[in-house]
């Protein structure tokens, strides 16, 4: 019995003059049908115009009555009707997937950004991703590839180049490229315009991640080394090319914004700067994945950019307030006291706690935050053109962007062009499915729409430097005081079974809450003391808003436990002693740090926020006078590499990142 689906791509068939690419599709579908008859090819989705491309040549044996072997007889004598094409020889050695279709490039150009239903190429097979670009992180910028190959710009968009986007692809194949088009087995690559060649420099002592779009953290020693992050050592997040916008034009950057009633208005950036009165907010931004390796390492494999510690930087930004722009183009809600969740308050305006305002950027970023946050007159939330008592770099959003205090960083949209105050959520894929977060047994493929999407950002901590023995004796510790170190005594007059060691790191909370404390332990959690906390907000103007946006920097020297006795266990090669530092913070809210990974694991490893674990190594050798002890070694999350538990190595900062790219430890 010939299969419906067959019947009907004859049909459609009837009358069309064969073409060599049809015949040699028609073969290949007598062979599909004879080999594998239960198995029909996918269709890709769309239109009819899309589905046509399955649609084969009749063969003259079915349409009196034939069988298989009389349609393949008559496709033959078509053969006469052809200006004598010669088949390649590839044809007859295909030994690819007869079930699924092949693809001449032409057709695939066909469907390029201009076409209701676009395809792409990787390898040898073809994609139909209509469906995809909507869901696709990077919005529509993939169609750039639509019509050929993507292959060569995820050779440029390094961070493609991982096996969980492979298999999202391949939810979108719907055939192969026809053996004629191959060389080599593969079409032949397109050169393409790097859309990254206008980068800017970024400084050389960041640790890069991915170069091709950059995404780099300040290195350990740099961290934290001042309250406020200098602007070239602020961390880099970024999802796609920075967008070029020239300095001499920057005050006509235009931003447009939509209210909930269709309303629009336009303001530039000039126009932001003189109407409105410029604030100024000393605020943290961290990337929701900061500390992922550590999940990684701790907990089991995760998807996303392996960040160490570095992921998170502080700065004073200076703009304009988003609440007063959204009343000034009109913007009336209710005064936010409604209970109600039906879209319209008691008053008949908008329910302040029913809407959204969403972000959108030059390069298709998009997020929103809800509206209660945007018009707090203690959120802070300010559309920011300077930073640091500059205008913004361009890495970090020149020449306007929205800062979000408190809230992770994929929140605070850079190079902003659009606010849309709405009833719903931003459509886009990093406010509805990267950044949220699942439980631990869920996988990698959860139901995204259950989760609320990430907002405020829990507490965190985390180790950034240590020093051990003579290291702090010598003055190699840069903030500890001549009163300090009278604690730790010399070289001649120290005790050979405890030495002192010096810990350095931050520590955060979002929501506005402040760091009441910051518990350390120098025996892997066994007994604890606290560190002391940096009061760097006590000179006026160092740390400006309604509430505490900023980090807390904390300081602690004490004593190893005895690095002759059984408390430290051996390094993997069993010739050191070595100890386990663990910090864990707590907010003014009295919430504390987990204390184990595992326990709020997630497979795209957000909100990696449990006790920091570094173990240290110290070494030791003979002076003539004595054992002299020096820091030796630290390895974890933001240190030197060490076993995880997953079975992958962790990366040192900079030592082997993606791309090759290289750092100094």
């Amino acid at each position: 019995m010939i299969p419906k689906r067959f019947s009907i791509n004859v049909l459609r068939q009837v009358g069309r003059r064969p073409t060599p690419a049809r015949i040699r599709r028609s073969v290949a579908e007598c062979r599909s049908l004879h080999q594998s008859p239960q198995t029909p090819p996918q269709r890709p989705s769309g239109s009819d115009s899309g589905r046509t491309k399955y649609a084969r040549v009749a063969p003259v044996g079915l349409l009196v009555g034939g069988g298989i072997v009389a349609s393949i007889f008559a496709i033959a004598q078509q053969f006469e009707d052809i200006e004598h094409e010669k088949l390649p020889a590839s044809f007859d050695s295909d030994n690819r997937d007869p079930s699924l279709p092949r693809y001449r490039l032409a057709d695939v150009r066909q469907h390029d950004a201009s076409s209701p239903h676009p395809w792409i190429i990787y390898g040898d097979k073809v994609y139909d991703i209509t469906d995809w670009v909507g869901a696709h992180p990077g919005g529509d910028v993939i169609l750039r590839a639509a019509g050929g190959s993507v292959e060569p710009y995820w050779n440029i968009f390094s961070i493609h180049k991982s096996d969980h986007v492979r298999e999202i692809l391949e939810q979108y194949v719907i055939g192969y490229i026809d053996a004629a088009d191959l060389v080599d087995g593969r079409p032949a690559a397109d050169a393409i315009e790097d859309p990254f060649k206008e980068d800017p420099v970024r400084d050389p002592r960041l640790v890069t991640h991915t170069l091709k779009p950059r995404n780099a953290e300040p290195p350990n020693e740099e961290l934290d080394r001042t309250f406020k992050t200098p602007n070239e050592l602020f961390y880099v997040r970024n999802h796609m090319w920075v967008p070029v916008v020239e300095e001499a034009k920057a005050d006509d950057h235009a931003l447009e914004i939509e209210l909930p009633d269709g309303e629009t208005r336009r303001y530039t950036l000039a126009e932001l700067k003189e109407r409105f009165p410029t604030h100024k907010v000393t605020a943290v931004l961290q990337c929701s994945g900061s500390r992922r390796s550590d999940m990684t390492r701790q907990a089991g494999k995760t998807n996303g950019l392996q960040w160490g510690v570095g992921a998170i930087s502080n700065a004073e930004w200076e703009g304009v307030r988003l609440a007063d722009v959204l009343a000034d183009a009109g913007l009336t809600v209710s005064d936010g006291t409604s209970s109600t969740r039906s879209g319209t308050a008691v008053s008949g305006k908008p329910d302040t706690n029913a809407l959204h305002v969403q972000f959108s950027g030059l390069e298709a970023y998009g997020s929103s935050i809800p509206l209660t946050k945007a018009i707090d007159p203690r959120g802070d939330v300010l559309l920011a053109f300077g930073m640091n008592g500059q205008p913004l770099p361009r890495d970090h959003g020149f020449p306007l962007r929205a800062v979000v205090p408190g809230t992770v960083a994929a929140r605070s949209v850079k190079w902003l062009n659009k606010i849309v105050v709405s009833d719903e959520e931003s459509h886009s894929q990093w406010q509805r499915r990267d950044y949220k977060s699942f439980g631990p047994n869920e996988g990698a493929n959860p139901n995204w729409d259950r989760a609320v999407s990430m907002q405020e950002t829990p507490v965190t901590s985390a180790i950034t430097a240590v020093w051990v023995g003579d290291c702090i004796r010598r003055g190699k510790v840069p903030w500890m005081s001549g009163s300090k170190l009278r604690g730790v005594g010399d070289a001649s007059e120290k005790e050979t079974t405890k030495e002192p060691v010096a810990v350095q790191g931050y520590a955060y909370s979002g929501g506005g809450r402040g760091i009441a404390r910051v518990d350390i332990s120098l025996d892997g959690g066994k007994t604890w003391d606290q560190a002391e906390l940096v009061d760097d907000c006590s000179k006026p103007g160092a740390c400006l808003g309604n509430k505490n946006w900023t980090w807390k920097r904390w300081r602690y020297v004490g004593q190893l436990p005895s690095l002759k006795g059984t408390e430290l266990t051996k390094d993997a090669a069993g010739t050191k002693a070595c100890t386990t530092l663990v910090v864990k913070a707590t907010d003014d809210s009295y919430n504390s740090q987990p204390e184990s990974h595992s326990g709020i694991y997630n497979a795209r490893g957000n909100l990696a926020t449990a006790w920091h674990r570094v173990r240290v190594c110290p070494d030791c050798k003979s002076d003539g006078k004595g054992t002299v002890w020096s820091t030796g070694k630290t390895y974890g999350c933001g240190f030197a590499k060490d076993e995880d538990r997953s079975g992958a190595v962790s990366p040192a900062p900079g030592s082997v990142i993606a791309d090759g790219a290289t750092r100094k430890n």
